[in-house]
């Protein structure tokens, strides 16, 4: 009896040292050296504890900065694991919005972020996955690119600027050649075969999509977050399929988000630009999230799948609140030419297949107290929003002569001038946008 006992207790004290390794503690007043295993011994760096986590590891972050290894400005994620953003120093309290963890690279970070996310997803796929492999989720992380993008000088007085007002923290974004570059705030290398969970966050001024990856199979759910001032897009999610396949095996459920300002592809502004845009190889349901002031489409569903996909393909709006988007929902043309841009008003005629559920979606009236949340210069900087372009060619110019002569293409120029374009969007200001309007929208962190 004395030997089973010893060996229960032993048992005992094995899973409960498994249990309180399977926890892991990340401050920016941690030590390099330290092993993560208790409050007091919190790592310093957060790609260190990714790296030493296992999968099911639950990761706690303390509010401060987090830009991964000898401030690289990315961290990647190889496991299937929860990163816990928004504790206090001590580990005591949880609140992401009072305790506030970001990743906010700044200009020392251009170079040695190369093309990686602020979080690249790496090593997460499997062919052979038939059911998902585990769990990825990410809560309560503030993403701010800001810092590090190329942007005109806040100087009104010069309109190549397009600086609206002084009360604009910056120009408008580079164009994208460099210096301006493209990084996804989160991104895949690869699809990933499992499910994942993005909540609590806010993703602001990506230069190239907030959230964009493949999933190979598996559920994913993001809620309670905030897109603003993102350029090409806010979230695009496609699915791994088959032209044999009948059936998607993954679904997105995008919730309770707030999607504001994301911004086209260039300064000419005439494609991308979308909040939320329906991919192929996945079904998607869209509800209770507040859509505003995107500058191509608050939602686009352009892509089509194969026939045998596309005929049980799921893409649900309901229940969502729109306001002052370039165009609410945009479809394929109907006829050859031009996108088909549909106002929530309009959500009813557009055909069963597409929006199998449509109802409770509304536009937002400027009178609602949401509204007074929105920055109000940059509000009415988008509302006045002006794109200018002229164009010279001049064919008995000297230039155009000569290459007449060597049987060479004559050219010209255009220039195009924009009142404002991916203008930085003030991170503190941001922030208000969580709970702003109850029941719609990103909520306060649960």
């Amino acid at each position: 009896m004395k030997k089973l006992f010893l060996s229960l207790a032993l048992a005992l004290a094995t899973a409960g040292m498994c249990m309180a390794q399977n926890v892991l503690y990340v401050s920016t007043n941690g030590s390099a050296r330290a092993d993560g295993s208790a409050p007091d011994k919190a790592m310093k760096d957060l790609q260190k504890a990714l790296d030493n986590a296992t999968d099911g590891t639950t990761i706690r972050i303390a509010e401060g900065n987090y830009l991964g290894k000898l401030d690289a400005g990315y961290v990647e994620i190889s496991q299937w694991i929860t990163l816990e953003g928004g504790w206090n120093s001590d580990f005591t309290q949880r609140d992401p919005l009072k305790y506030i963890t970001k990743m906010e690279p700044t200009e020392a970070q251009r170079g040695s972020n190369g093309v990686k996310g602020l979080i690249t997803l790496s090593k997460l796929d499997d062919v052979m996955a038939t059911q998902p492999k585990g769990t990825l989720t990410i809560d309560g992380i503030m993403f701010n690119y800001g810092l590090e993008n190329s942007y005109k000088p806040n100087d009104p007085s010069d309109p190549r600027n397009g600086c609206p007002s002084k009360a604009f923290e910056t120009g408008r974004m580079e164009d994208a050649t460099p210096p301006q570059l493209n990084h996804q705030i989160i991104k895949a290398d690869g699809s990933v075969a499992g499910n994942v969970i993005i909540r609590n966050c806010l993703f602001a001024n990506s230069p190239y999509f907030g959230i964009q990856f493949i999933s190979r199979l598996g559920e994913i759910e993001i809620y309670n977050c905030v897109f603003i001032s993102n350029r090409y897009g806010a979230v695009r999610i496609g699915g791994s399929s088959k032209a044999s396949d009948t059936q998607y095996k993954t679904n997105v459920k995008f919730h309770h988000n707030t999607v504001a300002f994301s911004w086209c592809r260039d300064k000419s502004m005439e494609d991308m630009g979308y909040g939320y845009e329906f991919m192929t190889g996945a079904n998607g349901d869209l509800y209770n999230n507040i859509f505003l002031c995107n500058n191509y489409a608050a939602i686009a569903r352009t892509h089509t799948d194969y026939p045998n996909l596309e005929k049980n393909r799921k893409t649900n709006v309901y229940d969502n609140l729109f306001f002052m988007n370039a165009a609410d929902l945009q479809l394929p043309p109907s006829g050859g030419g031009k996108w088909t841009n549909v106002p929530v008003s309009r959500f009813e005629e557009v055909d069963e297949a597409i929006l199998p559920k449509y109802e409770g979606n509304k536009e937002l009236t400027g009178d609602d107290a949401f509204v007074k949340v929105i920055d109000q210069d940059y509000l009415q900087a988008f509302a006045t929003l002006k794109v200018v372009s002229s164009q010279s060619f001049d064919a008995n110019s000297a230039a155009n002569l000569y290459r007449q002569a060597h049987g060479m293409n004559m050219q010209g120029s255009e220039t195009i001038r924009v009142s404002m374009y991916g203008n930085r969007y003030s991170f503190d200001k941001a922030m208000l946008f969580f709970g702003a309007k109850s029941g719609y929208g990103a909520q306060k962190s649960k």
